[in-house]
C-alpha cells in the first residue's frame, strides 16, 4: 500500500506546481492543504490531520515569503517560518513521517564568490533569512528524517513572481530598470516540484540539507532581458545598481547554489534556467 503525501501551502507557487504534476503519479495519494485546512501554527491541527490518514511524507511548501514586510512583522514571520516548522517536525517525528521542507538562499549573506555548498556557514542579513534558518534548525532537531531544500529566485505560472511582473510591465511600458549587481540563478517551480517527488520516489531516503536552483548564472537584469526576448516584448531593460533601488530587506548580492549534492545523492535532473524559462513562458 502506497503511503499518502501531505502538501502544505498548496495554494502557493510550489504547491500548485506539485498539483500539476501529481496527476501523473497514480501510485501516490496527495492531500493538498493550505491554511484554511490546517493551520501549521496549531500543532493539534497537524496531528489530527495525519493521525486519521496514512501519511508517509509531508512536503512543506508553506512559508512567510514577504521579504520586505518581514522587517516590520518579525514576530509573525518567525511564527510561520520557525515555530510552525517545528510543529511539523514534532508531529512528523511522532508519526514516523518523512519531511521535505523548502528553505532559501537568504540564509547566506551573499558575500561568496563561488556557488554556495550545503556546509557553507549561514549568515542571514534579513528577518526573512533568519526566520528560514531558524526553521531549518528547528526541523532537523525535531525530525531527523527530514530533507531541507534551499532554493532561490522561484518563479512559475502561479501567483506573484518576477516572471509575471516582467511580462506585465513589459506589455505596459516602453522601458524598465532592473538591478544588475545581484547574481544568482532562477528556479522554475515545476522543476523543483519534480525534484521533490524524485526524492519521495527514491528507494533510499537520505536526510539533510540540499540545494536546488536551475543551472547557470545570471543577474536579475539578465533574467529580465531574456524574458522580454522570449515573450517577444519590445520593452527595453536598463541595468541599475542595488543602491539605486533600495528595499527594506537586504538581498544577497551573490546567491548561486551548488547542486552537486542533490544530483549525486538523488539523481535529480537540473535543467538550465533558460530552458525552463522558455517552458514557463510557453505555459503562460
Amino acid at each position: 500500500m502506497s503511503k499518502s503525501i501531505l502538501i502544505t501551502g498548496a495554494n502557493g507557487q510550489l504547491g500548485n506546481a506539485i498539483r500539476r504534476i501529481a496527476v501523473e503519479r497514480s501510485d501516490m495519494e496527495f492531500y493538498f492543504t493550505d491554511i484554511e485546512d490546517i493551520d501549521l501554527c496549531d500543532k493539534a491541527q497537524i496531528s489530527g490531520f495525519v493521525a486519521s490518514r496514512n501519511i508517509g511524507y509531508i512536503l512543506n511548501c508553506a512559508a512567510y515569503t514577504a521579504v520586505d514586510r518581514a522587517e516590520d512583522e518579525p514576530e509573525l514571520c518567525m511564527r510561520v517560518n520557525r515555530d510552525a516548522v517545528q510543529n511539523v517536525g514534532e508531529v512528523a517525528n511522532a508519526h514516523n513521517i518523512k519531511v521535505i521542507h523548502i528553505s532559501t538562499d537568504y540564509v547566506f549573506d551573499g558575500s561568496g564568490k563561488r556557488p554556495y555548498r550545503e556546509d557553507d556557514k549561514p549568515n542571514p542579513q534579513s528577518v526573512y533569512g533568519k526566520s528560514k534558518l531558524e526553521g531549518e534548525k528547528a526541523l532537523l532537531a525535531t525530525c531527523p528524517a527530514s530533507v531541507v531544500i534551499r532554493t532561490a529566485w522561484l518563479y512559475s505560472e502561479y501567483g506573484n513572481n518576477f516572471l509575471k511582473t516582467m511580462l506585465r510591465l513589459g506589455s505596459e511600458r516602453p522601458s524598465i530598470n532592473v538591478v544588475n549587481d545581484q547574481i544568482g540563478a532562477p528556479t522554475y517551480a515545476g522543476d523543483l516540484a519534480e525534484a521533490m517527488l524524485r526524492i519521495v520516489e527514491s528507494p533510499v531516503f537520505i536526510a539533510g540539507i540540499f540545494h536546488y536552483s536551475n543551472e547557470g548564472v545570471c543577474s536579475w537584469y539578465d533574467f529580465a532581458v531574456r524574458i522580454m526576448q522570449m515573450a517577444n516584448l519590445q520593452c527595453v531593460v536598463d541595468p541599475i545598481t542595488t543602491a539605486e533601488y533600495p528595499t527594506r530587506a537586504k538581498r544577497p548580492s551573490y546567491s548561486v547554489l551548488s547542486k552537486e549534492k542533490i544530483k549525486q545523492t538523488y539523481g535529480v535532473d537540473v535543467p538550465a534556467w533558460e530552458t525552463s524559462l522558455a517552458t514557463a513562458i510557453k505555459r503562460l
